[in-house]
């Protein structure tokens, strides 16, 4: 049954152990979501009181202490909140990926007070280096993101807030644009009688480079755009 790459996943609760036989690859697949179904990643379809031994845990603490006894559900959380066994390799890929998302994270909402500019990805990931920021692996990018900012903040100015900005699309562009105003927070629209469309939108102040580049290559340059206050 088992091979080189067989683990044992554990979760404890309540002074019970329940264990899982996975394959350690897929079980990291699993976590970082490049595979969705839990089963996948079983060895054994069996939760295990101690897997070693073979002993099987008791279905009614399962129920008891997962809420359900749907397989899926309970590998599900074993995986994403007991401990998996995982390599050096695999450790440091999944820091890296987590890093990434932090980074795009803090980029995507927040700027530099001093100049009201986006903060560049490049200078995220050199204050983070600078503060020493320990990233955990296990944890989602926003459950870690409120204490980072917090180190961040000692070595770099950081604000968090939205842009509010009006446009105003010339008729040529109007209809081909609609659909770019609906991703960047389309708050109200107003078609006026040139055929042009005025448009005031809300978005994460980190994204406003990136907005006024697809505008602008959109309308030719032409588009007409206004920063409003919050």
């Amino acid at each position: 049954m088992a091979s080189s790459k067989t683990v044992i996943a554990k979760y404890e609760r309540n002074g019970s152990e329940f264990e899982i036989f996975v394959d350690s690859e897929l079980a990291h697949d699993y976590i970082t979501g490049k595979i969705t179904d839990p089963l996948r990643v079983l060895e054994a379809e069996e939760i295990f009181k101690d897997a070693r031994k073979g002993e099987r845990q008791n279905s009614e603490k399962i129920k008891k202490v997962f809420g359900t006894d749907d397989l899926a559900k309970v590998v599900d959380t074993i995986l994403k909140k007991g401990n998996v066994p995982i390599t050096t390799e695999q450790r440091n890929r999944l820091v890296e990926d987590k890093r990434k998302q932090i980074i795009a994270l803090i980029a995507k909402n927040s700027i530099d007070p001093r100049t009201n500019a986006p903060n560049p990805p490049m200078r995220i990931e050199n204050a983070m280096r600078e503060a020493k920021v320990a990233i955990d692996p296990f944890k989602s990018a926003n459950e870690q993101i409120d204490e980072i900012v917090k180190r961040l903040s000692v070595v770099m100015p950081l604000k968090f807030t939205t842009a509010k900005i009006s446009v105003t699309i010339p008729a040529e562009y109007a209809n081909g644009c609609f659909g770019v105003l609906k991703q960047y927070g389309l708050k109200s629209e107003q078609w006026l009688q040139d055929g042009s469309l005025q448009a005031i939108l809300e978005f994460p102040a980190g994204m406003q480079s990136e907005f006024f580049d697809r505008i602008n290559k959109a309308t030719q340059g032409r588009a007409e755009t206004k920063l409003l206050e919050s």
